[in-house]
């Protein structure tokens, strides 16, 4: 019998569904690794990597040909080992757009009109202006990444009447973004940024792509915000960069160690907002990873195709 491992928690609607297009098969679903483990050796499909899979889903003998992550990243994979064996790689791209472009203005719009500060003011009772007097609208915001998060982030930022400038690896151009750059020109377009928002995946091409060099580029009325992947930040240079007023402030979801060590300067800084890699979460997480890409997928492959929604490519990384 064919059998598929889903490593985590559903509803029983969305059991139902996958049920029903293979309901040959044997469908085991929990995030219980005690009761997905045994199933590991045997499963043609893996729904859900967690580390220490590869020990039973990679070794000789097991079946696995298939894997859909649950998140958009993939770098937390063994790439080279799945490269290898041939396994066919699907990511859960697409389904943070909504969540994470709605933390972006979050973070965009909490570190202009001051909203951290005033917590923490509401929190001591103190009655104090902030010295408040930015204003979103009409600004230049700089998105570095312009797949769904950052198409959904340029959407939303024509909202505000906002110049939307973009990068993204082939340079071609996307509805709501006014004017796009290549990789190669990020440092061309970085000072005409009042907002800069990095919604890379991590790959051996935007490993510290942003350092010295990039802070010193930007406005120093400029914020930073990085909903992508800590490892794309030379984190001690941002750090040094907010010390030394180079850019205004940062909002940031994602940190080279997570969870944030305690002693981090950034912690403590006025002009920093932190939020603990939590941009991508939403009630209706589970529902867009399946009914958007896990199933639409599996009709394929049960064809005998190989499944094209966020097909990754492993000479890319993402």
């Amino acid at each position: 019998m064919r059998k598929m491992v889903i490593a985590q928690n559903l509803d029983l609607p969305l059991i139902s569904q996958i049920q029903e297009l293979i309901p040959d098969w044997e469908l085991i679903v929990s995030k219980d690794e005690e009761a997905f483990t045994p199933h590991l050796k045997d499963a043609e499909i893996v729904a859900g990597w967690n580390k220490g899979m590869e020990d039973l889903c990679l070794t000789e003998g097991a079946k696995l040909n298939w894997i859909q992550t649950w998140s958009a990243g993939v770098n937390s994979l063994p790439l080279e080992v799945l490269e290898k064996q041939n396994i066919i790689l699907t990511s859960a791209n697409g389904v943070h757009a909504y969540p994470i472009s709605e933390t972006i203005f979050a973070l965009m719009l909490g570190l202009t009109r001051k909203i951290h500060s005033y917590v923490k003011n509401q929190q001591a009772k103190v009655w104090h202006h902030a010295h408040m007097g930015l204003e979103i609208h009409e600004k230049t915001i700089g998105i570095i990444g312009v797949g769904a998060i950052g198409k959904e982030t340029a959407k939303i930022a024509k909202a505000f009447g906002m110049n939307v400038l973009g990068v993204r690896h082939s340079g071609s151009p996307v509805d709501f973004v006014d004017q796009m750059y290549t990789a190669d020109e990020l440092n061309e377009m970085l000072p005409q940024c009042d907002y800069v928002v990095v919604t890379l995946p991590l790959t051996k091409d935007t490993y510290h792509l942003f350092g010295k060099e990039q802070f010193s580029l930007m406005k120093p009325s400029a914020f930073f915000i990085n909903i992508g992947r800590g490892e794309i930040v030379a984190e001690e240079e941002l750090i040094e960069a907010l010390r030394n007023e180079e850019i205004a402030g940062a909002g940031l979801d994602v940190f080279t160690k997570e969870p944030l060590d305690d002693n981090s300067p950034l912690w403590d800084m006025e002009n920093v907002i932190i939020t603990p890699h939590t941009s991508g979460s939403t009630e209706h997480y589970d529902k867009r990873v399946i009914e958007n890409i896990l199933l639409p997928n599996l009709k394929t492959y049960l064809l005998g195709e190989t499944p094209k929604l966020n097909l990754v490519s492993y000479s890319k990384g993402y």
